[in-house]
């Protein structure tokens, strides 16, 4: 049985198609060639910035999986450094071959070229085995980031004037008829009986 090569190096602007094909889900809705172009884009950037780095692994000479890695702080408020490595992902055909501990070891190398006591990542919720990767080696959970469409959000924390209106109205009706039954009741009371 022969020993396939992994092979680690930063990402090329080249490497954008085969990119947009693994992080598919990851980039915006659009056609593949304009996923591409943006990847195009993002390896650019990253090439050009000492705080990021776009790293792919290959298989045999195939590329196989890649990762974003972006030196930040851990939030916006805790300003304690770390490197992310956004999207760590590998090819289905090449899973369980080593890539995503490569992939790993190089978010950690990166780390330590930084002088960073931190690593954090992402992986998608639903996905078991990525979570159960990740707690192997040694990544607990701190936070669930969720997202949602914005005009989403605004009808679920407040509600439309319109029906606010609407309801306000109903209310009003409901309660002049509580009110007329009341009055009607306690005239019925009053009256003598016959």
């Amino acid at each position: 049985m022969s020993r396939y090569s992994l092979t680690t190096r930063v990402a090329t602007r080249e490497d954008a198609p085969v990119l947009a094909e693994l992080w598919s889900d990851a980039v915006r809705r659009a056609d593949r060639s304009e996923q591409s172009a943006d990847l195009e884009l993002v390896v650019k950037g990253a090439a050009a910035s000492p705080e990021q780095r776009v790293v792919v692994v290959e298989y045999d000479g195939q590329l196989a999986g890649a990762v974003y890695l972006r030196v930040t702080t851990l939030s916006p408020l805790n300003l304690e450094p770390c490197v992310q490595a956004i999207h760590p992902r590998v090819f289905d055909q090449f899973r369980r071959h080593g890539v995503g501990h490569t992939l790993m070891e190089a978010a950690t190398s990166f780390a330590e070229e930084n002088g960073i006591l931190h690593v954090v990542t992402a992986v998608p919720h639903s996905s078991r085995d990525a979570n159960r990767f990740m707690a192997r080696l040694g990544l607990a959970p701190v936070v669930m980031y969720r997202i949602a469409p914005t005009t989403l959000l605004r009808s679920r924390v407040s509600p439309q004037r319109s029906a606010l209106g609407a309801d306000n109205g109903r209310t009003k009706v409901l309660a002049a008829r509580r009110s007329l039954r009341r009055a009607r009741a306690e005239r019925l009371a009053t009256l003598p009986e016959v």
